[in-house]
């Protein structure tokens, strides 16, 4: 009996060393696992340094003036925001469903994990937020081998609590708002707001932040473009998390239930949005500021990953009214573009021959993105040439959307070349802030910027350059008179070749006519007189003083607009008479900072003196006259005529000073309108991408017809809108002004008369 009770005894020692045994060893062996996953024995981990800034690949805002975004430069479209932006019923329906006890852990949930590991992860892995945020910061979704997930468990783990210990609660919420992947190119929550219902997190409401916070569940699975009926379900289920939590009442939850999942889908690419043309500009540009820009360790920056804010000069409401201008003109003008080209056989082209054509189209060809692709496939000359005579399917811009046809890529490319195009800019005299940039008139299909990129002939919005040479020069006036009749320069004047005796655009001759008449009424001879005058030398050196970049040739001609110049210095130019005779180089950036608000560049304005405030004041007074009783005049008249259905927002009626140019280049191939208020100086131009692709008259092809109205109607728009503030007090009249410049009032203009005069075909410049 006793050798039985010492067996027993024995025995439970033996099991009591064994479990101790085993529970050392297996405890050591726990430790021991974390700690060689703490070293990274089985994988990185996160450094000190990647933990104290892991945001990394940060979209690069563009920002307004106004203080919208208006794009983005990104690798992963990810906007941070900060904790006190995100509404609090965002952020206690986003704990309410994903982690209850967020506040009561230290980034784990003993109770959840336990219960999942009693479950065998049946009921998921009760991750935290931290958690979540820990794989969404450092290795994504993971393996789903069970000893490799185990292993990334661990490491969630062992991160979770460091990122805890690191940050606040409130810090790691934003951080998980900020780096979840919600698809369609929107990362974090500003952008998902966005995207989803085109309006930043505070401005959420109830049930669309529960869409939202359903999507951290499967982003995919739950995509509210793809899957509405299975995103209002997973809405309803966080709905009713959100009543648990007494978020919500029962009526709000019964109320929000019943709503259709209502969308404002704006997908955010660089080809979609707006200021599209100025966005691209300005990624050309910031190419360069970051070679000559560095960080403090020699690096440069990068615009795709690095969060910039770049604070641009842009308006947002005036890019808008800019961009709904050109649009709403264009789309008019061009019916009347494809009416007059139905009879063509060589549509879109006037009047060249079959080798001119060719060419066009050929180098057309080579330049498309068909030929290159083509190319790298090492197929033969002969070969592509081919292809682009077969047809093929494919999905063609058309003014009322996106169409699918079928057509072969030679037809594509007339068609494309039948397109009139524009280009806009806007900008503060005062300032040389840009304001609005419309470089065409579709990005994702016409990638030219016509503003920065593209110049054209600029026809008689040249001739204010002129004029002021003259005034400067030899001292005359608005109010001195010149006689309107026929001249010539001879061969050898000038550097002039061949004798030159420009016509009036509509052959006649007035006689004898103020300067401020003359430029109204944009005579011809008038300017081929103070040019012979003056000199092209003195005009080349006033105007390369405003500005103008562009080659000008030292020939006569140059008077009536044979010159090729941007938008952009165009606007600049005229912007300098606004502005008492002062340049002012055109300000697209006010700032860039870092991701953490750090300024690393403010521009200094470029300005010069060009002309005194005297001169610059009576140019001015000229412009006025282009829209008093000029080819400008139907800003300000009532009645209509011959052509006027494609005057988009006639009439206009304004009431206030308006001083501006209008051009006409050879052929009608350039419509022009420079116009100026006190505090806003904005171009237009409109033509095709060929010269030889026009209208066949100069009833629509002048730029009182093809770009004024663009100029009218962006106006029109802004006035209206009493944010911005757009002048319409006359333009400063400097004290003891010395030029005469108040000479004639102009009688009513009959605007039926001025545009039957002027419609005539001439392949003179003059409008």
């Amino acid at each position: 009996m006793a050798q039985k009770k010492k067996s027993t005894t024995d025995d439970i020692r033996y099991y009591k060393r064994k479990f101790w045994q085993f529970f050392i060893y297996g405890f050591s062996a726990l430790i021991l696992f974390f700690l060689l996953a703490s070293w990274g024995f089985f994988g990185a981990m996160p450094s000190f340094e990647e933990l104290e800034n892991p945001e990394s690949n940060l979209a690069t805002e563009v920002i307004s003036s106004d203080g919208i975004t208006i794009g983005k430069f990104y690798n992963e479209n990810r906007t941070p925001i900060k904790y006190e932006d995100l509404p609090p019923h965002l952020v206690n329906t986003l704990i309410a469903t994903e982690d209850e006890r967020f506040y009561e852990h230290s980034g784990i949930d003993a109770r959840r994990t336990f219960g999942a590991a009693l479950k065998l992860g049946a009921d998921g892995g009760a991750s935290t937020i931290t958690q979540q945020l820990a794989k969404q910061l450092f290795h994504g979704e993971g393996s789903t081998f069970k000893i490799f997930r185990l292993i990334q468990k661990v490491k969630e783990w062992i991160i979770a609590v460091k990122l805890e210990r690191q940050y606040t609660k409130n810090e790691i919420i934003a951080m998980y708002f900020n780096v979840y992947d919600f698809n369609n190119y929107a990362i974090g929550i500003r952008s998902a707001s966005k995207t989803y219902f085109n309006k930043e997190p505070k401005d959420l409401t109830i049930d669309e932040s529960a869409i939202l916070v359903g999507m951290f569940k499967n982003s995919s699975l739950y995509n509210p473009v793809r899957n509405p009926q299975g995103v209002k379900n997973r809405r309803n289920v966080v709905l009713g998390q959100m009543l648990r939590s007494k978020i919500i009442t029962e009526a709000q939850k019964e109320s929000f239930s019943k709503l259709p999942i209502t969308l404002d889908f704006k997908l955010q690419t660089h080809k979609e949005g707006i200021a599209t043309y100025f966005r691209e500009f300005l990624r050309e540009y910031m190419k360069k500021w970051v070679k000559e820009n560095k960080k403090s360790d020699g690096t440069e920056y990068d615009i795709y990953t690095d969060g910039l804010k770049i604070y641009t000069t842009i308006d947002s409401k005036m890019q808008i009214h800019a961009e709904e201008a050109v649009t709403a003109h264009i789309k008019n003008l061009q019916e009347e573009f494809f009416i007059q080209q139905k009879g063509n056989k060589n549509a879109p082209f006037l009047r060249i021959s079959e080798d001119e054509t060719n060419k066009i189209l050929k180098r057309a060809m080579k330049s498309s993105e068909r030929w290159a692709i083509l190319k790298d496939l090492e197929k033969t000359e002969e070969e592509i040439i081919a292809s682009f005579s077969k047809k093929t399917k494919m999905r063609v811009f058309t003014w009322n959307g996106e169409k699918d046809t079928i057509m072969t890529p030679m037809d594509s490319i007339r068609y494309y070349k039948s397109f009139l195009q524009a280009g806009m800019m806007s900008m503060e005299p005062q300032t040389g802030h840009v304001k609005a940039w419309v470089g065409g008139i579709n990005y994702k299909y016409f990638q030219y910027d016509h503003v920065g990129q593209g110049a054209r002939q600029v026809g008689s919005t040249f001739k204010p350059f002129v004029y002021a040479t003259a005034i400067e020069q030899l001292g005359m006036s608005p109010c001195d008179s010149i006689i309107d009749s026929p001249y010539t320069i001879p061969v050898g004047r000038h550097h002039v070749t061949s004798a030159w005796t420009p016509k009036n655009s509509d052959n006649k001759y007035r006689g004898m006519v103020t300067l401020k008449k003359a430029l109204a009424n944009s005579i011809n001879t008038v300017s081929a007189k103070l040019m012979d005058k003056v000199g092209p030398e003195a005009v080349v050196t006033l105007t390369k003083k405003l500005g103008v970049s562009s080659e000008i040739p030292l020939q006569p001609s140059i008077a009536l607009g044979a010159v090729e110049i941007t938008v952009e210095d165009m606007v600049a130019a005229y912007s300098t008479f606004a502005n008492q005779g002062v340049y002012i180089k055109p300000q697209f950036i006010d700032r860039i900072e870092d991701k953490n608000g750090v300024v690393l560049y403010e521009p200094i304005p470029e300005s010069h003196d060009v002309l005194n405030k005297d001169i610059a004041y009576a140019v001015v007074k000229l412009l006025e006259g282009v829209t008093e009783g000029g080819s400008g005049s139907r800003l300000r008249t009532q009645g209509g005529g011959y052509g006027y259905e494609r005057v988009t927002g006639y009439p206009y009626a304004f009431t206030n000073p308006i001083a501006g140019k209008t051009g006409t280049s050879q052929n009608q191939s350039d419509g022009w309108f420079i116009g100026m208020v006190p505090n806003l100086v904005s171009g237009v131009w409109v033509g095709c991408e060929d010269r030889s692709a026009r209208f066949k008259s100069i009833t629509y092809g002048q730029g009182a017809t093809a770009a004024l109205p663009i100029w009218g109607y962006f106006m029109k728009k802004c006035y209206a809108d009493k944010d911005l503030q757009v002048s319409k007090d006359p333009f400063e009249r400097p004290k003891n002004l010395s030029i005469k410049v108040d000479c004639w009032t102009p009688k009513p203009v009959d605007s039926l008369e001025i545009e039957l005069q002027k419609d005539q075909n001439t392949d003179e410049f003059g409008l």
